[in-house]
């Protein structure tokens, strides 16, 4: 079937001919050619639909997500934290405006990464790293203030999670540079 100018199809069956010609329909529309709005998930209390796809799999859509699983790289530390705003996107202002959640995102999370309890004997390495640790004036300030910058790297409208890592280094000098040139606009 040809589809109509407000169906939401992705095929390419409907495209016309190179001579713009109308092309015959060789088959009816398959499940898999359907297009589904965007997820736009929002942070919030935890809502996540679950999505059948093709050969039985599922897709998870979080809707509202406020937690997260953050990775510090040069600590080698990865605990769940929560999400508390969104402040810049690369690809659209509009995002940041309505707080939506997608990959590649920073986001300011709560500073738990420090503050959790372990075993005696992890406890021991930790005191170890931390007298060769050297970590940057600008993740200091971040922890003076207990919110660290961090990046969404998993796709929260794919499979339900919004889990990344913390900014530091190079990366996050050219980050904050972006916001505070946003906010002087």
């Amino acid at each position: 079937m040809m589809a109509n100018a407000g169906e939401d199809v992705r095929t390419t069956g409907t495209s016309a001919c190179k001579t713009r010609g109308k092309r015959k329909p060789y088959h009816k529309k398959w499940k898999y050619e359907l297009g589904r709005p965007a997820t736009n998930t929002k942070i919030g209390p935890r809502h996540i639909h679950t999505v059948c796809v093709r050969e039985g799999n599922k897709k998870y859509r979080a809707l509202r997500l406020d937690v997260g699983n953050f990775s510090w790289g040069s600590e080698c530390c990865t605990r769940k934290t929560r999400i508390i705003d969104v402040v810049y996107n690369a690809s659209n202002n509009e995002l940041v405006r309505t707080k939506t959640l997608k990959g590649a995102k920073l986001t300011p999370e709560e500073e738990e990464i420090l503050n959790k309890k372990r075993s005696r004997k992890i406890q021991k390495k930790y005191d170890e790293r931390k007298k060769n640790a050297k970590i940057s004036s600008l993740l200091k300030e971040q922890f003076q203030l207990q919110k660290l910058l961090a990046c969404i790297a998993s796709r929260p409208g794919q499979c339900g999670r919004a889990d990344g890592y913390v900014l530091e280094g190079k990366e996050l000098e050219f980050y904050l540079r972006k916001i505070k040139a946003r906010k002087g606009k």
